[in-house]
């Protein structure tokens, strides 16, 4: 499938022998995930690792809840769950069995290589809650049972066909399960297609001399190209097989957001959030003063975020949590109504709190050291701050907001801190400075809306 090209009506389900043009159609895929394959066999992705150790001491129980409540702020702490990793490539699912020790974590690769590495790392760290299995994203439901989390990143965008793949894994997903994609975005991506063309053109394959060739290349570039801001800020232009993925990979497409909405709804799949949702909102950043603000907050929130994707104009990919279009109770958070109060906040792990430099006002800046635009961070004054010093994860906000909460868990709030609250705790949940542990009663009572590198010289 040309990359560039609208992707067409999913294929009608059921047998039936193909006409000429199907057939036709079915050999080009065919043909297309055998050429991807074999460009992961010569270059397996990302660059593989040696140890997890490193990775194993980033991950505690804080960031588990954490991660968590991002993705199932409804339904209770559990760290025992299934875990698909599908387009495992050469580390990924290793790390989610290092991360999640009591889940049962499944990788699937159409690479041996990959899984091979993947391997590896297994026998190392002793990893007995992982299974590998080389097999294509596409033909998932061959795999035993549902799994409450389906995790693919950088995956369906190098697919021949990413609806078929992407129903594939809605097939195993569980009823109440979340997903965890991120798919290229193309405005930010303009220079990476560009050079693409460039190679296709010069006929540039991707054998190692020719990688290097194209490493000097680019250290030509006008200062002037949209290549250049991404070779300081991507990791994958500072290694051979971060490089061949990049600008040499034989299929690569993007998309904007109406398109990833399509892609999601083509799958029976819905929208729930943003990984990091701030950069995407009218609240936040420039947007929050922006004289079009108001007009943003009138359109429906995928519109919101559409737009404000094409203002920014640089962001090079969209990492979202989804869930089954059937699932009654996705998750749905609101700060109408009292029901708020009884969420329980917990810090997300990239988080800092800044005391120097501050602007007039403000006792601290908070950061979310995640986040890849600069305009996003968030003031708080003297009295916000003593509220978000008082989030340990375990308080709900009406125990931080009530001054003898470690008394009496069920005293009233004060009517003046009760605005303070309402608007600090909104704005650290846009902010993606917190996660919210929501009741399941709160969540069936709220409204249905959703609310949703470093530099270095190149090789």
């Amino acid at each position: 499938m040309d990359a560039s090209a609208p992707r067409g009506a999913p294929p009608p389900p059921g047998g039936g022998a193909p006409v000429s043009g199907d057939r036709d159609a079915a050999a080009a895929e065919s043909g297309t995930a055998q050429t991807v394959s074999t460009f992961y066999e010569t270059h397996p992705y990302p660059p593989p690792i040696e140890s997890l150790d490193a990775y194993r001491q980033s991950w505690d129980d804080a960031r588990r809840r954490a991660d968590a409540a991002l993705f199932w702020p409804t339904q209770g702490y559990r760290d025992d769950r299934r875990i698909l990793v599908a387009g495992c490539g050469t580390s990924q699912a290793a790390k989610y069995a290092v991360r999640w020790p009591r889940a049962q974590v499944t990788g699937i690769d159409v690479s041996q290589a990959s899984i091979a590495q993947t391997q590896r790392l297994k026998d190392r760290h002793g990893l007995d809650n992982l299974q590998l299995k080389v097999m294509p994203v596409e033909r998932a439901s061959d795999l035993a049972g549902e799994f409450d989390q389906v995790v693919c990143t950088g995956v369906l965008h190098h697919l021949p066909d990413p609806d078929h793949g992407l129903r594939a894994l809605r097939e195993v997903l569980a009823p109440d399960g979340a997903m965890h994609l991120m798919l290229y975005a193309p405005y930010g991506r303009t220079g990476v297609y560009m050079l693409q063309d460039y190679c296709r053109r010069l006929g540039i394959g991707s054998t190692s001399s020719e990688i290097h060739e194209l490493a000097s290349a680019l250290g030509m570039l006008p200062r002037e190209h949209p290549l250049v801001p991404l070779l300081h800020n991507m990791r994958d232009f500072h290694s051979e097989a971060g490089l061949a993925d990049a600008l040499l990979h034989p299929q690569d497409r993007a998309y904007s957001v109406p398109q990833m909405f399509d892609l999601l709804a083509g799958a029976g799949l819905e929208f729930g959030r943003w990984l990091r949702q701030a950069a995407y909102l009218p609240q936040c950043g420039l947007f929050a003063s922006s004289p079009h603000r108001s007009r943003l907050e009138q359109l429906p929130a995928s519109e919101q975020y559409a737009a404000v994707e094409l203002f920014r104009g640089s962001m090079v990919h969209h990492s979202l949590v989804a869930y089954r279009n059937d699932y009654a109770r996705r998750p749905s958070l609101s700060f109408d109504g009292d029901a708020w109060l009884d969420y329980v906040p917990i810090r997300l792990p990239e988080t800092i709190a800044v005391q120097k430099n501050l602007p007039a006002s403000a006792e601290a800046v908070l950061i979310n050291r995640s986040h890849t635009c600069t305009d996003v961070y968030l003031p708080v004054d003297a009295r916000q701050k003593i509220l978000f010093d008082r989030i340990d994860g375990a308080r709900t906000i009406r125990d931080i907001a009530d001054r003898d909460s470690a008394v009496d868990s069920d005293s009233a709030v004060d009517d003046a801190a009760l605005p303070i609250a309402r608007t600090l705790f909104e704005q650290l949940w846009n902010y993606d400075q917190v996660v919210f542990a929501m009741p399941r009663e709160a969540n069936e009572h709220a409204p249905s809306s959703t609310l949703s590198m470093p530099e270095g010289n190149l090789l």
